[in-house]
């Protein structure tokens, strides 16, 4: 699939199939993706702003100096992303979605929503995900080092491992029992 217009607003977007294509310049705003399939595709210097992605795949896909402004993602395969190549991240939202191998090193992405998602193996080093909503999320294998979770939710998360030492969890709430995991850190015995 090409696109023939550098600009598209309020258009919508059925069943796009395209694998290791280069968009270059191109601005989506208020557009829907529905059941899209992106798969080592490079969106670079691409804006997406208030966009939502249902039911979509994109794996491996680049957004090489690429701004995401509002952007929702839901239902959705987004795999294997490096976020970190984009220029701008701003209330980036998924639901339901798989973000496995994802790596979100350094990111500033305050209010970010992560809910009902498998993150598996995400890399949140060094994040700031202040005041996130990442509830009923699978953090299996996920990285957290130094990240800024204060004021997050992370009710109903799991396989998580958070060292409290090592992160920032001011005022950020947990459930039982998965919270019991925080004092895998501290070396202690529970009986």
């Amino acid at each position: 699939m090409d696109f023939n217009s550098d600009d598209y607003f309020q258009e919508k977007f059925l069943k796009i199939a395209a694998t290791d294509k280069t968009y270059q310049e191109i601005t989506f705003e208020e557009c829907r993706f529905n059941e899209c399939n992106f798969i080592k595709c490079s969106f670079n210097k691409c804006k997406f702003i208030n966009c939502e992605f249902d039911a979509c795949v994109l794996s491996a896909v680049i957004f090489a100096s690429s701004r995401l402004i509002d952007v929702n993602f839901k239902n959705s395969k987004i795999i294997g992303i490096d976020w970190t190549k984009t220029q701008q991240i701003q209330q980036l939202s998924f639901k339901k979605c798989q973000i496995n191998y994802s790596n979100f090193r350094l990111l500033k992405i305050p209010n970010t929503k992560i809910t009902d998602c498998e993150a598996k193996e995400v890399d949140f080093i060094e994040t700031d995900l202040n005041n996130s909503d990442l509830t009923n999320t699978d953090f299996e294998k996920s990285v957290f080092a130094k990240t800024n979770l204060s004021k997050a939710n992370l009710i109903g998360a799991k396989n998580y491992f958070i060292d409290i030492n090592n992160n920032n969890l001011k005022k950020a709430r947990f459930s039982i029992p998965e919270a019991l995991t925080l004092l895998d850190s501290l070396d202690v015995i529970i009986k």
